[in-house]
């Protein structure tokens, strides 16, 4: 039934925020040119591998080494109001349609995190990942890593259609108040793999 959902509900998405998605393309296009996505490689479903869209938010200016700059320094003035609207995530409706994700769940992961997981923490991978889910309603790129991931396994523990839904109807209600919102996430909190290594 979730899948089902999943499928009629992004393919409305898609026809609804066209516009949207048209115009963000355009204004990228134009301001720093091609490509207009991000693709990058997450840990999906059963800890497969998959390429997640979104808009791109910042350049790829680099210092006179040719190292690519820090992110607050990359990130393009429009890239900062796409983040801020979430316009920047409405690509991951294409992820939901193809399989790779769900409206709600765990948000999937960098491939190279997969080692620092504990066993339960694991448990995350057990569902598709999702545009949102109960870790960013509660706090975002503000939570610290266990926290986010305890929650995670909380909502695979306890997962249904009304929990969804009551997911969906807080995070539209953040998108709107723009609560919790991040511009470069790197600054609240370090990598997943960094942090762990630390902890040995």
């Amino acid at each position: 039934m979730k899948r089902l959902l999943d499928i009629v509900f992004s393919t409305m998405a898609i026809l609804m925020f066209s516009i949207v998605i048209l115009g963000a393309f355009i204004l990228l296009r134009f301001k720093i040119g091609s490509p207009v996505l991000f693709k990058q490689e997450r840990i999906g479903y059963k800890e497969k591998t998959f390429t997640i869209y979104k808009f791109r938010t910042m350049s790829n200016d680099c210092d006179d080494k040719g190292k690519l700059l820090p992110a607050s320094e990359r990130l393009i003035p429009i890239g900062g109001v796409l983040r801020r609207l979430s316009i920047d995530e409405i690509p991951q409706l294409f992820n939901v349609l193809k399989g790779d994700m769900s409206f709600v769940g765990p948000r999937p992961l960098l491939p190279r995190y997969l080692p620092y997981y504990t066993e339960e923490e694991r448990k995350r991978h057990q569902v598709r990942p999702g545009i949102t889910g109960i870790a960013q309603i509660t706090g975002r790129n503000q939570l610290e890593w266990d926290q986010r991931l305890g929650l995670d396994v909380h909502y695979v523990k306890n997962r249904s259609l009304w929990y969804d839904l009551k997911i969906m109807i807080l995070t539209v209600m953040k998108v709107l108040k723009r609560e919790n919102v991040v511009e470069d996430p790197g600054k609240h909190i370090m990598n997943f793999d960094t942090e762990r290594k630390l902890k040995c």
